[in-house]
C-alpha cells in the first residue's frame, strides 16, 4: 500500500508540472500574439469600450457650445449649398451680434464664390456695361473676409496626406516642454484650406477633419496635428482659445519637467485656463453624452433675424459651431453611441468635455497594467487548474473574468479610464481552453493506468475509487544647484479688490499665459502658481547650461511681455522679479497620495526675499551676487548690501536693467561709472559727497533707477543729520520680507 501512495503522489506531481508548463507556455504565446496582432485585438477592445459608452454615456451638462445647423430646412428656405458668401457674412455678423464667444466653422471655403457680382459681370462681357452696379460689392469672398476679420472666428480646414497643398500658418502659438511634438506626431503632407483672403483675416484656424480608422467609428480626435513642419490645433481647442482670448497652447510631453518619462509622447495640453489630457499622438478620447441640453439652431432662423431675444439667450457666451446635419452634404459620422451623428456634434462634445473637465483617458500606463493583469490572472488560473481540477478552475475562470470586466467597467464609469479587459480575458480563456482538456486527458490517463495496473489485484469498486483518487496513493530628492525665480504683480491685492471674479480670472489668464510662454522658452521648470505669483527654477530635473544667464534673460523677457500685455489691454501692470542661484533639494515632494516635482531649501527662501525687496527698491528685477557672477555680460548695477530677515550674513543686491546689448552701450558705461562713484562714497560714509553727486547732473539712463536714488537720498539725509556709529559696514537691515 505504501508503494501505491508513493506512486499516486508521483503521478499527481508530474501531472501538475505538465499542466503548469502547458499553461505557462500558452500564456507566453498569447501575450506574444497580442503584441503581433495588436491591431486586431484593439478592434475587439473598441467593441467593449463602445458597449460601455452606450451603457454609461457622459453626464449631460449645460454646455458652453451651440450648433448652428445648416439643416434641410435651411437649405429649403435659403437655397442649395453652397450659399453665397454674402449670406455667410451675414451669418457671422449676426452670431457676433448675438454674443457668441467664438464662431467656428466645420466647413471649408476652398473655392471662390461663383455668385460674386464681379464674376457675373465678367461672364456677361460687353453687355455688363449697361448695368448700374455702383456701390454693390463685386467680390462676395471679400465681404465674408471683412465679417470674419471683425468677429471671433475660427475657420476650419482639413489636413491629409493625400496631397501636398501649401497650408496657411497657424494662428495660435504652441509652447512645450521636452521634445518638439513636430518630431514625433504623425506628419501630414497637405490638406484642403480656405481661400487665402479668409485664412489671412480670420483670428483662428483649426482642423476639423477626422482621422481614418479601421471601422470609421469616431472614438478619438487629435487635438494637435503636425503638417509641413508646423503644429496645428483641432477646431475645438482653437475655438476655446479664441473664446478665452488666449494667444497660445501649452503642451506637455512625457519627457517634460517632472514627468520623468521617455520622449516622443504627448500627455496633456492647456488652452487658456483649461487643461485636457491627450494620448501620445495628441489624440483626445471623446466621451459622448449626446448633448441633450445643447442649443441646436437652424442657420435659417439666425439669418431671419426674428426672435433675437431667444436666440441671444441661447448663444450669448457660448461657442457657436457652424456645421451641417443635411444628409446630402455628407458630414455624417458614426460614433459609439450613434450610427449617424453630424460631424459638427463631435467637435461640440470635445468642447463640452474640456469646459466641464470631464475626461475619458487611456493613460500611458494602461498597456503595462493590462499585461500585468493578464499575467497575474493567467498564473492564478494555471495554479487553479494544476491544483484544483476542472471544476474549481471553471469557477476561477468565471470569477476572474467577471472581476476583469467589473474592474474595466468601474474604471470607465467611475474614473473615466479606458482599461482593456480583453487581454486578461484572452489569456485566461486560452490557458483554460488548453489546460482544462489536458487535465481531463491526464486524469483519464491516470485512471486508465490505475485500472490496468491494479485491475488484476483489486475489486472493480476499489479500482474505481483508486482511479478517482490516485493521490490516496518608497519619495525622494536630490541636491542640485538651481537658479530660482520668484515674481508677482505689484499692487495685485488692491487690484483684485476692484475686479469681479470673472474679470480677475481673465486678467490672471492674460498675465500667466505669456509669462509661462516666456519661461518655458528659456528652459525653465514652472514649479507653481500662487495667485499672481510665479515660482520657477532652472537646472532640474535636466542639466541646463548657463542657467543663471538664461534665468536673467527670462526675467527681461517677462518685462517685455508685460509691456506688450499692457499695450494690448490698456492696463499698467508692473511686476517684481527676484533671482538667486544656490543649492536646493529638488524632486518629487509630497505625500504617498499626492506629490509634485518641486524644490525646497535656503536658496528658495532667499529668492523669495529678493523678490520682496524689489518693492522697497523700486526695481523690476533684483538678483543676488551668486546669480550676477554666473550670468555673464548683462547690464547689472549693484544697488545695496542687505541683511534680510532670517539670515545673518548680508546679501548683495544687483539690479538687472538690460541684456548684453545694453551692457555694451555707451549710455550704460557712463551710468556704471557714475553709479560706482556714488556707491563708493556712500559705503565709505562720505554722505555729503554722495549727496552732492546725487544732486548734480545724472547720466541719462539713471532715470531707470530713480526709486533707488530717491531711497539713497533719504538715507543720506538721515545719516548727515544723525551719522551712523563708528565701524558702520554699509549694510542695510531689512525690516520686512
Amino acid at each position: 500500500m505504501a508503494e501505491k501512495r508513493h506512486f499516486g503522489r508521483e503521478r499527481s506531481g508530474r501531472r501538475g508540472l505538465m499542466v503548469a508548463a502547458a499553461g505557462l507556455a500558452t500564456l507566453a504565446v498569447v501575450l506574444g500574439l497580442s503584441l503581433v496582432l495588436g491591431e486586431q485585438r484593439q478592434r475587439l477592445a473598441y467593441l467593449i469600450f463602445d458597449a460601455f459608452h452606450r451603457l454609461h454615456p457622459r453626464e449631460p451638462t449645460d454646455p458652453s457650445v451651440a450648433v448652428i445647423d445648416i439643416d434641410e430646412a435651411s437649405i429649403a428656405r435659403i437655397g442649395q449649398w453652397p450659399w453665397p458668401r454674402t449670406i455667410m457674412a451675414d451669418l457671422v455678423t449676426e452670431l457676433d451680434t448675438l454674443g457668441a464667444a467664438a464662431i467656428a466653422f466645420d466647413i471649408v471655403f476652398s473655392e471662390p464664390d461663383r455668385t460674386s457680382l464681379g464674376l457675373v459681370l465678367e461672364n456677361l462681357g460687353p453687355e455688363a456695361a449697361a448695368l448700374d452696379v455702383a456701390g454693390l460689392p463685386l467680390d462676395n469672398d471679400s465681404v465674408l473676409a471683412g465679417a470674419v476679420a471683425g468677429a471671433p472666428v475660427a475657420m476650419g480646414m482639413a489636413i491629409t496626406s493625400e496631397n501636398k497643398a501649401q497650408l496657411p500658418l497657424p494662428k495660435g502659438g504652441f509652447s512645450f516642454g521636452g521634445d518638439n511634438p513636430v518630431d514625433y506626431l504623425p506628419a501630414y503632407s497637405g490638406g484642403v484650406t480656405n481661400l487665402e483672403i479668409l485664412d489671412d483675416t480670420a483670428p483662428g484656424l483649426g482642423v476639423f477633419s477626422f482621422p481614418p480608422s479601421s471601422d470609421n467609428i469616431i472614438r478619438s480626435m487629435p487635438l494637435v496635428l503636425s503638417a509641413q513642419g508646423r503644429l496645428y490645433p483641432g477646431l475645438s481647442i482653437e475655438a476655446l482659445r479664441i473664446a478665452q482670448g488666449a494667444g497660445s497652447f501649452a503642451l506637455r510631453s512625457s519627457d517634460a519637467s517632472g514627468e520623468g518619462g521617455r520622449g516622443g509622447a504627448m500627455t496633456a495640453l492647456r488652452v487658456g485656463l483649461l487643461d485636457a489630457p491627450v494620448g501620445p499622438a495628441g489624440e483626445f478620447w471623446v466621451h459622448y453624452s449626446g448633448l441633450p441640453n445643447m442649443p441646436v439652431i437652424s442657420a435659417a432662423d439666425v439669418l431671419a433675424g426674428t426672435e433675437r431675444g431667444s436666440l441671444a439667450a441661447s448663444l450669448a457666451g457660448r461657442i457657436a459651431l457652424v456645421g451641417t446635419s443635411a444628409v446630402g452634404l455628407r458630414d455624417i459620422v458614426a460614433t459609439p453611441v450613434d450610427a449617424a451623428m453630424p460631424g459638427v456634434n463631435v467637435h461640440a462634445e470635445i468642447i463640452d468635455q474640456i469646459v466641464s473637465q470631464s475626461f475619458l483617458t487611456r493613460p500611458d500606463w494602461a498597456p503595462g497594467l493590462e499585461i500585468a493583469l493578464a499575467v497575474t490572472c493567467g498564473l492564478a488560473l494555471v495554479a487553479l487548474v494544476s491544483l484544483g481540477g476542472p471544476i474549481l478552475s471553471s469557477l476561477g475562470l468565471a470569477g476572474l473574468s467577471l472581476a476583469a470586466m467589473a474592474g474595466s467597467w468601474w474604471a470607465f464609469a467611475s474614473q473615466g479610464l479606458l482599461i482593456d479587459p480583453l487581454l486578461p480575458l484572452l489569456c485566461m480563456l486560452a490557458v483554460f481552453g488548453l489546460t482544462a482538456p489536458l487535465v481531463i486527458a491526464l486524469a483519464n490517463n491516470d485512471k486508465l493506468f490505475v485500472r490496468n495496473a491494479f485491475g488484476r489485484y483489486l475489486s472493480p469498486s476499489l479500482v474505481e475509487r483508486l482511479s478517482e483518487d490516485p493521490a490516496a496513493l518608497r519619495l525622494g530628492g536630490e541636491m542640485r544647484e538651481l537658479t530660482v525665480l520668484f515674481s508677482d504683480i505689484r499692487g495685485f491685492t488692491g487690484l483684485s479688490e476692484t475686479l469681479e471674479p470673472t474679470a480677475l480670472t481673465t486678467l490672471l489668464n492674460q498675465f500667466l499665459t505669456p509669462m509661462t510662454d516666456v519661461l518655458l522658452a528659456r528652459d525653465a521648470t514652472i514649479d507653481k502658481y500662487i495667485g499672481d505669483a510665479i515660482m520657477a527654477f532652472w537646472n532640474a530635473p535636466l542639466d541646463i547650461a548657463e542657467h543663471p544667464r538664461k534665468a536673467c534673460l527670462a526675467a527681461l523677457d517677462m518685462l517685455e511681455a508685460v509691456e506688450q500685455l499692457n499695450a494690448q489691454t490698456g492696463r499698467t501692470l508692473r511686476v517684481g522679479i527676484g533671482l538667486h542661484t544656490g543649492w536646493a533639494c529638488v524632486g518629487n515632494l509630497g505625500s504617498e497620495q499626492r506629490f509634485s516635482y518641486s524644490a525646497i531649501g535656503d536658496a528658495i527662501n532667499l529668492a523669495s526675499r529678493v523678490e520682496g525687496l524689489t518693492k522697497q527698491y523700486g526695481v523690476p528685477i533684483a538678483v543676488t551676487s551668486e546669480t550676477r557672477q554666473a550670468a555673464g555680460n548683462l547690464a547689472f548695477l549693484e544697488i545695496d548690501a542687505v541683511r534680510v530677515l532670517g539670515r545673518s550674513s548680508p546679501v548683495t543686491l544687483h539690479a538687472l536693467i538690460g541684456d548684453s546689448g545694453v551692457a555694451d552701450g555707451a549710455g550704460f558705461a557712463e551710468l556704471a561709472v557714475w553709479h560706482g562713484r556714488l556707491r563708493d562714497a556712500y559705503r565709505s560714509a562720505d554722505f555729503r559727497g554722495a549727496r552732492t553727486l546725487l544732486d548734480g547732473p545724472r547720466p541719462s539712463m539713471a532715470a531707470q533707477l530713480a526709486p533707488v536714488y530717491a531711497l539713497y537720498a533719504d538715507r543720506m539725509d538721515a545719516f548727515i543729520a544723525d551719522p551712523p556709529e563708528a565701524g558702520w559696514d554699509g549694510v542695510h537691515v531689512a525690516q520686512s520680507k
